[in-house]
């Protein structure tokens, strides 16, 4: 008898670790973070973390769990409309943009063609988290398998260096526009246009393929749950078990060597920008001067402070609740595309008067 009842309690064990399990996963959920009801079910079979790193690469891959916004519910369909506001008015912001530039020929000018750079760098950028935030706000699917992820990573880490780089291109055309005027023309030649932008291409997409390189031959043996809507270098990195110095080490690097530089530069570029304007003798060509680079200033700022701020948490703001990351994430990934179209449409007279013929071509040609 008490050899039949060890054999029954012994036989329930495995049911019982399954079902203390799915309490856990059911706590968790009770917390606020968003997990969906698949993933309940998903816990039963073999996990991540009790896989060896061949078994991964097997019949069960390696998947990702992605997070939407700490404390959000499942109904997240008001998340879902305002997040497709924003990426329509991106790409129809972006479209209108590169479609301007192409067609009016008196915008063939250097600083039409860095600004259509920028709308690419900001299409590429907005198009790489398009479908996981979609995907998780609206079809309530937050897996994602680790090559997707990579591939993900990888193509964020390269637009946002791109963009950064051609932000550099900006600062120095405007910074030649109002220290040598006179030598504008000379000095920003189409060819120079064209090996800047092949320099800032190759730049972005070469010095990201080694993070990717590196953290594919990591293991992950830890938690698989991602604290953002998208694949980032550095939150998956805290999920490898084995030792990340190398990765940590040249990541550090490339940022320096990318967005630090990139920042120093503009900075300069500003200061030079400063004297001279301060230097001319006339309010008024003072203010005309300072005006041509107020767009351009708007894209630095909308592009660094939400990066600064980001990298500021992440080593400073450990104790700072989940919301508070991910919202600068967010806001640093989407929000720039969203606003350059809005603000240089605003601020540069050619394509204003452009979209309002657009928009009124059946009308008179409107004045501005």
């Amino acid at each position: 008898m008490r050899a039949a009842a060890q054999g029954f309690l012994g036989s329930q064990v495995p049911i019982l670790s399954k079902l203390l399990q799915l309490g856990f996963m059911w706590g968790v959920s009770q917390q606020g973070f968003f997990i969906p009801k698949h993933y309940y079910f998903q816990t039963l079979g073999p996990s991540v973390c009790e896989m060896s790193p061949s078994n991964r690469t097997g019949s069960s891959p390696l998947t990702f769990i992605l997070t939407g916004i700490p404390g959000l519910l499942m109904s997240s369909y008001w998340m879902a409309l305002p997040l497709c506001c924003l990426y329509f008015i991106m790409l129809l912001g972006n479209c209108t943009l590169l479609w301007v530039i192409k067609t009016d020929h008196s915008l063939h000018t250097p600083m039409y063609y860095f600004l259509s750079m920028l709308a690419v760098a900001d299409l590429g950028l907005s198009l790489s988290t398009l479908p996981t935030m979609m995907a998780i706000f609206w079809f309530e699917s937050t897996s994602l398998c680790f090559e997707a992820c990579i591939v993900q990573m990888y193509f964020i880490h390269s637009f946002s260096a791109m963009e950064s780089g051609v932000l550099v291109a900006m600062a120095f055309d405007r910074s030649v526009a109002i220290c040598y005027p006179l030598r504008y023309t000379s000095v920003l030649t189409n060819s120079l246009i064209m090996k800047a932008g092949g320099a800032i291409f190759v730049r972005g997409i070469s010095v990201v393929l080694p993070v990717a390189v590196l953290i594919k031959k990591m293991s992950f043996c830890r938690s698989h749950m991602l604290s953002h809507s998208f694949c980032l270098h550095q939150d998956m990195l805290r999920l490898v078990c084995g030792d990340v110095k190398v990765n940590s080490l040249y990541g550090l690097t490339a940022v320096i060597l990318t967005k630090g530089l990139d920042s120093l530069t503009i900075l300069l570029s500003y200061m030079m920008i400063i004297r001279a304007i301060l230097s001319i003798v006339s309010q008024e060509a003072r203010a005309k001067a300072f005006s041509t680079c107020i767009s351009h200033l708007c894209a630095v700022l909308i592009f660094y402070i939400p990066l600064i701020s980001l990298s500021v948490i992440h080593r400073f703001g450990k104790r700072l609740p989940p919301l508070t990351h991910t919202l600068l994430a967010d806001i640093y990934l989407l929000v720039p595309p969203v606003l350059n179209p809005l603000v240089y449409s605003w601020k540069t007279k050619q394509i204003r008067r452009r979209i309002l013929i657009l928009l009124c071509r059946r009308g008179t040609q409107p004045r501005v």
